[in-house]
């Protein structure tokens, strides 16, 4: 990682100049493309400081978090791509789109929709879809990745809620420091490739990626609007 101090945003050099808690939640969005220049250090050291006080069940702060970048994250991508055109996956845990139903499965086709079209991508153009997806392997051209792994325990709930959390202010934190990330959940269906290529032990379980640098203003999704249900969706009040 370099330390790149010409960037516009100087929001990493001084900590008075972060964003307030309500404009870090209205300014974090998955990002879908972003520049190749690193991050500074000292900025994603911050970074993981903030996201190491995350909830954690019984403090046991099971997230083993790997940062790749540099020559290891394009090999790391080079790889990804090959095994994602072999379709040769190696999951830790199992996900099926087909098993979303109800208001889950019509805001993820809402959503998958609203992405194609403004990547200009046609239903029936399986070629383009396939390109668009790919662009996860390659990180949407972000410099950094960071890969969370988890110990195993049970039936893993209470530990993949902890690095829900952990993933969360890890985004937050990005944000509140004027750059962005994207939760990458494909990335989990390498996680054994994953495992061979940077050396982790094998008891540790992947779950998902984030993707994260200075985001690319000229992407074409770089404006897309953030679709939310209404609270009232998923909100009840007993008193």
């Amino acid at each position: 990682m370099a330390d790149m101090t010409t960037h516009r945003d100087t929001r990493a050099d001084a900590a008075d100049n972060t964003l307030s808690f309500q404009e870090t939640v209205r300014a974090r969005r998955s990002y879908r493309g972003f520049l190749s220049q690193p991050l500074p250090d000292a900025l994603i050291a911050e970074v993981l400081q903030d996201a190491q006080l995350a909830p954690s069940n019984c403090n046991t702060q099971p997230w083993n978090v790997h940062i790749v970048s540099g020559a290891k994250r394009d090999e790391l991508s080079r790889i990804l791509m090959a095994k994602s055109e072999a379709g040769q996956t190696s999951p830790d845990f199992s996900f099926d789109m087909s098993e979303f139903y109800g208001c889950y499965g019509e805001r993820k086709d809402a959503h998958s929709k609203a992405y194609y079209e403004i990547e200009n991508v046609m239903r029936d153009d399986a070629e383009g879809r396939r390109r668009v997806a790919s662009r996860n392997y390659t990180f949407f051209n972000a410099p950094h990745v960071a890969l969370l792994f988890m110990p195993s325990f049970g039936d893993n709930v209470r530990t993949a809620g902890d690095i829900g959390m952990y993933g969360q202010t890890f985004l937050l934190s990005l944000a509140a420091r004027g750059v962005g990330g994207i939760p990458l959940t494909s990335l989990g269906q390498f996680a054994e490739t994953i495992r061979e290529v940077l050396g982790i032990s094998a008891k540790f379980k992947m779950l998902f990626g984030i993707a994260f640098g200075y985001p690319d203003e000229a992407a074409p999704s770089y404006r897309r609007p953030r679709a939310r249900a209404d609270i009232g969706e998923s909100v009840t009040f007993h008193t």
